[in-house]
């Protein structure tokens, strides 16, 4: 274990299998997309405006961050953690308030949870201990950005994390423009394709304000693909799909991590 203590996340931890293929770390951007346009305080991404002006570019951004901090070793992460907090503090200055705690504390438990959802969805279910593990390792991440109020254990995180999603969203002018920028920057092929994978990861708070209602088609194709997935039919199918402008970055993702963990192991 000692060789592996210059990481900030273990070489062999759960949290790098969930963050090492594109498909899921695709799926956790689907429902950060999706809790984003009706986070409470989306307002604060509005006002830099790059968020309505590239949404999908600004949402992978934060999902990339995460990824990179999951496979760097401990030096880099925590400069990785300390950029963003000093971005962040740039967007206050410049506004002149805080962002709320609260607010920090909602993109944490996104990650968390949707590091969950995403696996679970396309692999395998996660027991506690994993599940744990992927708690700990983004309570870190909020630690080091020195977030008050953290959930001290699995169990208060999802007490917490149940209270957030009933008192920090809402179906806002912002979650329908966000929603028009999806479509329009995606197209009428892939935009739906987002809503389905939404349908399917997402809690039902989230589900109920956006209106999914139905059981989305894409449910039973996910199970074909659980036995397809290595196929290079597969990879086509889903490099087709890709947005011409993040395919190359999404693609690359299913190869990093396994030259880190060589280099690790």
């Amino acid at each position: 274990m000692a060789q592996h203590q210059e990481y900030f996340v273990h070489p062999h931890s759960v949290v790098r299998t969930i963050w090492g293929k594109a498909d899921t770390v695709l799926f956790i951007f689907a429902g950060a997309a999706a809790e984003f346009a009706l986070n409470k305080a989306v307002d604060w991404l509005y006002f830099t405006g790059r968020l309505p002006a590239d949404p999908l570019g600004r949402l992978f951004s934060t999902v990339e961050y995460a990824r990179q901090i999951v496979f760097a070793k401990q030096a880099a992460a925590e400069r990785a953690i300390d950029s963003i907090t000093a971005i962040h503090a740039a967007v206050e200055a410049k506004r002149g308030l805080a962002i709320p705690n609260w607010a920090y504390r909602d993109v944490l438990f996104m990650l968390i949870d949707y590091s969950i959802r995403a696996f679970e969805t396309l692999e395998r279910p996660l027991n506690e201990a994993e599940q744990a593990e992927v708690f700990e390792v983004f309570t870190q991440v909020g630690q080091r950005m020195g977030i008050p109020g953290l959930p001290v254990s699995l169990a208060a995180w999802r007490q917490a994390r149940r209270q957030h999603l009933a008192e920090h969203l809402e179906h806002s002018r912002f979650t329908a423009d966000l929603y028009r920028q999806y479509a329009r920057h995606l197209g009428p092929v892939r935009y739906p394709l987002l809503l389905q994978a939404q349908r399917v990861v997402v809690p039902a708070p989230v589900s109920q304000l956006l209106g999914f209602g139905r059981i989305p088609w894409l449910r039973p194709a996910l199970l074909l693909y659980r036995y397809t997935q290595h196929l290079p039919f597969s990879k086509w199918a889903r490099a087709s799909l890709l947005p011409d402008d993040y395919k190359e970055k999404i693609l690359r993702l299913d190869v990093a991590p396994d030259s880190e963990l060589r280099a690790a192991g």
